[in-house]
């Protein structure tokens, strides 16, 4: 059993919802500086490129870009100092990644065919990069029956929209003890 408060990886994969709503831990003084409030994705590569912040002092929003971050544990994720933590305004390069508020929890999921596939329900990331590797996709109740939740890798997706992830068509699972046919 896992204590409480434990970061889940596999291999170097981190859930997402062990990164989110955690503290923005300053290396200078020890102690909370922030709480993170929610991912800054870019659609057109699925990278995390920072973190919306809420300051503990002065409760602003502020962003935590992901090249500043030292390290992840259970607590939250640490930084130098608090100064790191910067207003959406003095972000240019991100501006337009920023202004999409592109959000991945709860995005409608369906195959190329246009077959559905259920919604996205949480992702895992690689920690040093912030590129997310997989996304865990919540099937309808009838499917899930049979189903349960899919695990989708990012090779798999072919196009991201506003709107819904549209992914190649997914592999027919054979029963088994059925005779394979040539």
């Amino acid at each position: 059993m896992e204590p409480p408060g434990a970061v889940y990886t596999v291999g170097m994969l981190q859930l997402a919802e062990t990164i989110l709503d955690k503290s923005v831990l300053s290396l200078r003084t020890g102690t909370p500086v922030a709480e993170i409030t929610g991912p800054i994705i870019n659609p057109d590569n699925l990278k995390i490129e920072g973190f919306y912040c809420q300051d503990n002092v002065d409760k602003q929003q502020l962003i935590l870009l992901y090249q500043d971050i030292r390290d992840v544990l259970p607590q939250g994720l640490v930084i130098d100092d608090h100064d790191v933590l910067v207003s959406a305004e003095e972000l240019i390069r991100l501006r337009d990644v920023i202004e999409l508020k592109f959000e991945l929890i709860g995005k409608p999921v369906e195959t190329v065919n246009q077959e559905k596939v259920g919604k996205v329900n949480d992702y895992a990331l690689e920690a040093t990069t912030m590129f997310i590797q997989k996304l865990y996709v919540s099937q309808s109740i009838l499917k899930s029956f049979t189903g349960g939740n899919l695990s989708i890798d990012r090779t798999q997706i072919h196009e991201i929209t506003p709107k819904k992830i549209i992914i190649n068509e997914l592999l027919e699972t054979v029963p088994a003890g059925a005779a394979a046919t040539a």
